[in-house]
């Protein structure tokens, strides 16, 4: 029998009483296992969390330093193009951004055509051309950048190279697919008229005419030629919509 105290004849808890601390205690114990195993995982590995977290950290850190040292590194070099375009002569100018240092490839294309530029209103033509060459030459430049430095180029010969030499600068850029195209056509036209080849300038004029991609200002160019070799401009199929109105 059970007394008042929950006891049996023996004196004994109940049954259910030593089955709920006995769970008890294994709980307690398990749980202890379980905190011993963490902390001894924790002991051994650790160090590679610590690892990961400080790489994480130290990479956000150094990405940071990085973009500031590319901004600073900007700001740098735009007050050094401002200084050097400040200076009174196109001489001075064109050799003090001559000596500015420009780490990555666009600067320094930049920095080749503000040169040549320069050159040129210092009318040293060589210097000038030896600046444009150097930025069509650079391979990790974007192409149209070297195609523009390479015309500009070419037109820096007008009076010195040859005509052969600059008909073959021309056509590597007249070829489809290139943005300056159309301007490089025009060049080989006005080349045809240097040749003595008029009906083969209006000819090739008149294709530029007709081009979906001819621009208001180049069209305008054209016409005014065509009608100077005393051609008839011929607009085609697409042109003629767009066809500039004469006597206005």
């Amino acid at each position: 029998m059970v007394d008042l105290f929950g006891r049996n004849d023996a004196g004994l808890a109940p049954l259910g009483e030593v089955m709920s601390d006995t769970d008890s205690f294994i709980e307690e114990v398990t749980e202890e296992v379980r905190r011993d195993q963490f902390y001894a995982v924790l002991r051994r590995y650790g160090w590679i969390a610590l690892l990961v977290i400080a790489l994480i950290v130290g990479g956000a850190g150094y990405a940071e330093w990085r973009k500031a040292q590319a901004r600073a590194a900007a700001e740098t070099l735009g007050d050094s193009m401002l200084a050097a375009l400040a200076l009174p002569e196109a001489e001075a100018r064109m050799t003090a951004l001559s000596e500015i240092d420009a780490a990555s490839p666009g600067a320094q294309a930049v920095l080749g055509f503000l040169t040549a530029e320069q050159a040129v209103q210092a009318e040293d033509v060589q210097s000038a051309r030896a600046a444009l060459d150097a930025v069509a030459q650079y391979e990790t430049l974007p192409l149209i950048y070297r195609q523009i430095a390479a015309f500009k180029a070419l037109g820096l010969q007008a009076d010195t190279g040859s005509l052969d030499v600059r008909r073959e600068g021309y056509a590597a850029l007249a070829q489809p697919g290139v943005a300056l195209r159309l301007l490089a056509e025009e060049q080989l036209a006005l080349l045809d008229i240097e040749a003595g080849k008029g009906d083969a300038a209006i000819e090739r004029l008149n294709a530029i005419l007709a081009d979906s991609e001819v621009t208001a200002d180049l069209q305008q160019r054209v016409v005014q030629v065509i009608v100077a070799l005393g051609g008839t401009p011929d607009f085609g199929s697409f042109g003629a919509a767009t066809a500039p109105v004469s006597g206005n």
